[in-house]
């Protein structure tokens, strides 16, 4: 039998619940983080891709799955492909008025027309916005719903190096506000934008109102972080023995493939 993927297990859950709002979002969440192999009609020419289109019922439709023996066992033959992450995907498809069939063939494809497709592209492009403060109290995290916690605990398993560390932690300030922080320790130059916008997309599809949980980037020397460890959830951030910067179409979030 075979084993069921991440995606597999958010789908069997909504599908059991099909009133639940939340599951939807979950399911929508783990697309998003997943990677995701994308069928093309020919092979890809440095950053251009052509995925393979296919109309049903006057809706053009690319096929992706979260396995690449599930694609080829679609395709029936060896086929060109490429992997992205179903962020990328949907910006991508989004843009270019695509739908999307996910896993078709299995006990858990979903077919995601123009609608869907551009409405996960627009929650998944909104920016965390950048603000300068620290907070005055630090404490331990308490009452974040665990569908944040699952979210954020898979994001953070894709951050390959990034950050060494991250730690979430209750904050206060002198003028009363109180909340939330995600503090990565140890970030590389020129990736804060992206760990903060992988966090933007997990606190999106959480249920917990946007602006709830700051994202701060901290260097292990600053004594804030002695603090963090004594009081705060800790995240061991995968790391790469041999960083390589990525080559591959759909590779790098910041620089997307594009159709031709």
């Amino acid at each position: 039998m075979e084993r069921m993927t991440p995606l597999d297990d958010a789908f069997a859950a909504m599908d059991a619940a099909p009133d639940d709002a939340k599951l939807r979002l979950a399911w929508f969440d783990r697309l998003a983080a997943s990677e995701m192999f994308l069928l093309l009609e020919d092979e890809a020419e440095g950053d251009r891709i052509r995925p393979k289109v296919f109309g049903v019922d006057g809706a053009d439709l690319v096929v992706a799955f979260d396995r690449e023996e599930r694609l080829a066992a679609f395709a029936g033959d060896i086929a060109p492909f490429v992997g992205m992450s179903g962020r990328v995907m949907a910006g991508m498809l989004a843009e270019a008025g695509l739908g999307l069939a996910v896993n078709l063939g299995t006990a858990y494809e979903t077919v995601l027309e123009g609608e869907a497709i551009g409405w996960l592209a627009g929650t998944l492009s909104q920016a965390p916005e950048a603000i300068e403060d620290r907070p005055d109290e630090i404490l331990p995290p308490d009452g974040l719903p665990e569908t944040l916690l699952t979210a954020l605990d898979a994001r953070l398993a894709t951050t390959h190096g990034r950050a060494s560390l991250a730690y979430l932690v209750a904050t206060r300030h002198d003028d009363g506000r109180r909340g939330h922080l995600l503090a990565f320790v140890e970030a590389m130059d020129g990736y804060e934008g992206a760990l903060a916008q992988l966090v933007g997309d997990a606190l999106s599809f959480s249920g917990l109102e946007a602006g709830s949980l700051d994202v701060g980037f901290f260097r292990a020397s600053d004594p804030m972080c002695a603090t963090f460890a004594k009081v705060g959830l800790r995240f061991d951030l995968p790391q790469l023995a041999d960083p390589i910067a990525p080559v591959a179409p759909g590779s790098d979030p910041d620089k997307p493939p594009r159709l031709r």
